[in-house]
């Protein structure tokens, strides 16, 4: 777990530490999703879909196990 403190800005900006930036990765430009759950305040990064697409599958089926599946899969929906 990484911690740090920050101020909020005059204008109500958010400024994260450069110690919880990398904590999480965030880049410069980088969309980012804001949640509140249980009065405290979550901050995802949204995930390019062009960088999420030049990154190796992290899943590997093979044509006949992706077609078992899918087949698999539709029955289920039918019944």
């Amino acid at each position: 777990m990484t911690t740090d403190e920050g101020k909020v800005g005059s204008k109500g900006e958010l400024f994260p530490s450069k110690k919880i930036r990398e904590a999480i990765g965030l880049k410069k430009n980088q969309k980012i999703k804001y949640s509140v759950i249980h009065g405290r305040l979550i901050i995802e990064i949204i995930p390019d879909p062009i960088m999420l697409l030049s990154q190796p599958p992290k899943v590997k089926l093979s044509w006949k196990e992706f077609k078992k599946d899918r087949l698999t899969f539709s029955k289920e929906l039918e019944s």
